[in-house]
C-alpha cells in the first residue's frame, strides 16, 4: 500500500486520481483551497478511512509545514510515498494574470517538491500543460515532447506567462532527478475535461452549460477555425498512475499525455448538441483571442512505450458522461 500526498485533490484531476488510487488499495491525504473546485467532487470519496483531506492553500507556509510534519509521521507505513502536483491556475481567464499563475503554478509546485524530498519521497509527480507548446502545437503525427518550442511573445500576450511558469516547474522537476534527490516526472495534458467540473470556464462545460440553458452558444472567433483533443480526466490520472509505477519512466523528463481523437470546435458544438437532443445548435461568434493556437496535437509515443498507457474514454462517451451528470 502505498500513501500518496495530491496538491489540488478537488480539482478536475486530482479527485478522480484519489478515487483510482482507493480502488487500488492505496491512501491518499489531499488538499484544496477551492480555488475553481468543490468539496462535492470528493463527497464520495470523504468517509473512507484511506482519504484524508485539509482545505489547505499551496502557498500558505504555515499550512503546508502542517501537512510536511503529518505525512513525516505516516510514510513509515506504507510501501512509497508518492507526490502529486495536481494544483494549478488553470482557467483561460486567469493565464493573463502573472501574479496568480506565478504564486501557485511555479512557486509553490517548486516548495510542494521540496517537501517532498524532504520527506524523503520516493516518486514526484509534476502536472505540466500543453500550454508550454504555445504556438507550436501541431505537426503532422503530432508535437513531440523533445521538439523545440515556440512561444507567443511577452508582448503579444500575457498568456504567455502561464506557458513559461509551468515549463519553469518542468525544469525544476528534471533538475531534482539529475541531481538524485527524488524520482518522477512532468506530465504535459492536453485539453482535459470531466463530467464534475464546477465552472464553465474551459470550452466543453461552457459549450453544454450553454446549449443547456439558451439553445446556443458564444464562442470566441477563432472557434471558426480552431480544433482540438480532449483528453476525459479518467485517462489523465490512470496516466498518471501509469508513471508512478514505472521504473524508466521516472527520468525527470516530459510525457505528453492526450488522444488522437481530433475535432474542430465547430463539430464540437453539434456533437454536444445531439448528447443535449438539439439537433442543429445555434452558434454566436464574439471576441478574439490573441496567441490562441489553430491546432493542438500532441504525440503520446513516449508515454505509450515506457508504460503500456492510451486512453480509453472516447470523447463520444465522454460527452455522454457529461451530460449524464448534468441531468442529476
Amino acid at each position: 500500500m502505498d500513501l500518496y500526498v495530491i496538491s489540488g485533490v478537488t480539482g478536475m484531476t486530482g479527485n478522480e486520481l484519489s478515487r483510482q488510487l482507493l480502488n487500488q488499495g492505496h491512501r491518499v491525504i489531499g488538499f484544496d483551497n477551492f480555488f475553481a473546485s468543490s468539496i462535492e467532487t470528493v463527497r464520495d470519496l470523504r468517509n473512507s478511512e484511506m482519504f484524508c483531506f485539509y482545505e489547505y492553500d499551496l502557498n500558505n507556509k504555515g499550512q503546508m509545514k502542517l501537512l510536511g510534519r503529518e505525512v513525516a509521521d505516516k510514510k513509515n507505513y506504507h510501501d512509497r510515498l508518492v507526490y502529486v502536483n495536481c494544483a494549478a491556475v488553470v482557467h483561460t481567464e486567469h493565464f493573463y494574470h502573472v501574479n496568480r499563475t506565478f504564486a501557485t503554478n511555479v512557486t509553490g509546485m517548486k516548495d510542494f517538491l521540496d517537501q517532498a524530498v524532504e520527506n524523503g519521497a520516493d516518486v514526484y509527480i509534476n502536472c505540466s500543460t500543453s500550454e508550454v507548446y504555445s504556438m507550436n502545437s501541431w505537426c503532422e503525427g503530432g508535437v513531440k515532447e523533445d521538439g523545440y518550442l515556440t512561444m507567443a511573445s511577452a508582448e503579444h500576450s500575457q498568456r504567455t506567462s502561464y506557458a513559461a511558469g509551468k515549463l519553469l516547474t518542468e525544469f525544476f522537476m528534471k533538475d531534482a532527478v539529475d541531481r538524485g534527490t527524488i524520482k518522477g516526472c512532468s506530465v504535459r495534458f492536453a485539453n482535459v475535461y470531466s463530467k464534475n467540473e464546477l465552472y464553465p470556464k474551459h470550452i466543453i462545460p461552457h459549450i453544454l452549460n450553454q446549449l443547456r440553458e439558451n439553445g446556443c452558444v458564444e464562442l470566441l472567433e477563432n472557434s471558426r477555425i480552431n480544433r482540438r483533443t480532449f483528453l476525459h480526466n479518467e485517462d489523465s490520472c490512470s496516466a498518471i498512475i501509469a508513471l508512478a509505477n514505472s521504473g524508466t519512466a521516472l527520468d525527470g523528463t516530459v510525457y505528453n499525455v492526450a488522444t488522437d481523437e481530433e475535432i474542430s470546435i465547430l463539430d464540437l458544438v453539434g456533437l454536444c448538441g445531439r448528447k443535449l437532443g438539439i439537433d442543429r445548435p445555434g452558434i454566436v461568434f464574439r471576441g478574439y483571442r490573441e496567441s490562441d493556437p489553430e491546432r493542438r496535437l500532441l504525440n503520446t509515443d513516449k508515454i505509450r512505450a515506457a508504460t503500456g498507457w492510451r486512453p480509453h474514454v472516447t470523447l463520444d462517451r465522454g460527452i455522454g458522461m457529461c451530460v449524464q451528470e448534468m441531468k442529476r
